[in-house]
């Protein structure tokens, strides 16, 4: 069977960048900029951007556009006969999945605050009651359940319609429908009265306070920023590299991809921190920025049930294309592992996933006395822990193994595919730093997750025993 194609250059770039915009863009990267100071985090994190997220985009595709498979198969085709890469596709395969586990409660969330805020359920309210509102669905797991499911069938029957008509059609309105959104609310936040101050924040550079926070701790953020924003290593970036043509190299690719994926996380910051500054709200309010801070801030807006919903309308379109984008990709496992119709993996995918997703909605309520991270800890912690601290990173390592090294795939070979077709060439002569400096960056932030996870834990630990 013919592999399915994009019927555009610019639906290959919109999805691509679908996938990699999501709430790592809108939701993390604001309050993680606020909590490092503004403008001097920028400029590190797009450094970072470039020489740890580029290659390995780079790298994804070429792999995916190679082998025309998944990463359910890619290896299988590519590897030297007699080796063992193909064994990492359970790692890809998992990585998928589990990011689904605990996204799609999140997409669920933003669809109902998107309703909620249409329908003025916060009006009135002061910043308790904003507060109480999160509190009480936390403890809801029947409506949980149901936004969840209604995201999760929304995105799998988009799935269904097939690459074309389904996947490229919608998503392509969807992220137009995005930066649309993205531009009308970050005009309306840059002139609110106030809000210049949020910009100087946001915009001019203040090493004095990178300092403050730590320049080591600093560098750590934004380079983890920078690579788990590209949603690299799990194959989920792969798979649109099987869906293009040989017309154009793939360097150029990766930069169109990067470059919107960016524009939309920096254009989340002129959202927000005019907004913040505007009514006297921290900007590194952490992840409840969203949930409760930004509702306070609509609440005390003219015209602000307007903003709000437009807000979350754009936020569930920034949730759901990577949801589109991760369950093409996990159908794609299916019919290429079991040469299934596409229909038929919709089907069996869409109620694994929905059995799969409740262990995450359960975590804030039925089951939250699990506590894996000790207290305050719930289920998505962990799920976020194994994708973001040891999938994605791990991931990367052996795409960038994979190619770069002779008992894989090969730097020839890779650099013979990411160069075929018209465009920017991924340059020879940084073949040192891929395949030495790289792979030691990425086990840097592999080794550097778990420390900041536990040694405050063990540390404690053993301070109490002795």
């Amino acid at each position: 069977m013919e592999r399915e194609k994009f019927s555009s250059r610019l639906g290959f770039i919109l999805i691509s960048a679908g996938c990699a915009i999501g709430l790592g863009n809108v939701w993390r990267f604001p309050y993680i900029t606020g909590a490092y100071g503004g403008a001097a985090f920028v400029l590190i994190y797009l450094f970072f951007l470039v020489i740890l997220g580029l290659p390995i985009m780079v790298m994804e595709f070429a792999v995916g556009r190679a082998s025309q498979k998944s990463a359910a198969l890619s290896f299988d085709v590519l590897e030297p006969k007699g080796t063992k890469w193909h064994i990492y596709k359970w790692g890809a395969m998992a990585g998928n999945y589990l990011l689904m586990m605990f996204y799609t409660t999140i997409g669920g969330w933003m669809i109902l605050y998107f309703a909620k805020m249409a329908s003025g359920s916060f009006q009135g309210l002061d910043s308790e009651g904003v507060a109480a509102e999160f509190g009480n669905l936390m403890g809801q797991p029947g409506l949980m359940t149901f936004c969840m499911v209604l995201v999760v069938a929304i995105c799998f029957a988009i799935c269904a319609g097939g690459l074309q008509k389904g996947v490229e059609r919608i998503t392509k309105v969807m992220m137009l429908c995005l930066l649309a959104l993205m531009i009308v609310l970050a005009i309306h936040s840059v002139f609110l009265e106030g809000g210049a101050a949020g910009l100087e924040f946001y915009l001019k550079p203040d090493f004095g306070k990178l300092m403050e926070v730590g320049l080591g701790e600093a560098v750590f953020a934004a380079m983890g920023q920078a690579f788990f924003t590209l949603s690299l290593g799990i194959g989920a970036i792969a798979i649109f590299g099987s869906y293009i043509g040989k017309e154009r190299a793939l360097t150029g690719e990766a930069v169109s991809v990067t470059v919107l994926d960016t524009c939309v996380a920096l254009m989340a910051g002129l959202i927000i921190f005019p907004a913040c500054f505007a009514y006297n709200v921290q900007p590194d309010s952490g992840p409840s920025l969203i949930f409760i801070t930004l509702p306070n801030v609509f609440g005390a807006m003219a015209g602000g049930r307007i903003w709000g919903t437009l807000f979350f309308l754009f936020m569930s379109f920034a949730a759901m294309s990577t949801i589109i984008a991760v369950f093409e990709n996990i159908i794609s496992f299916a019919m290429d592992l079991t040469g299934c119709s596409r229909k038929k993996a919709v089907l069996v995918n869409l109620i694994a996933i929905i059995l799969l997703s409740m262990p995450c909605v359960l975590g804030f309520n039925v089951l939250s006395g699990f506590t894996p991270f000790g207290a305050g800890s719930n289920v998505l912690d962990l799920e976020d822990f194994i994708v973001s601290n040891n999938l994605l990173p791990l991931g990367s390592l052996v795409y960038l193994m994979f190619c770069t090294n002779r008992y894989g795939w090969g730097y020839r070979n890779f650099m013979q595919e990411a160069n075929t077709g018209t465009g920017i060439k991924f340059p020879g002569w940084v073949r040192g730093y891929v395949s030495y400096v790289l792979p030691l960056i990425v086990l840097f932030i592999f080794v550097q997750g778990y420390a900041a996870k536990f040694a405050q834990p063990v540390i404690a630990f053993f301070e109490k025993l002795f």
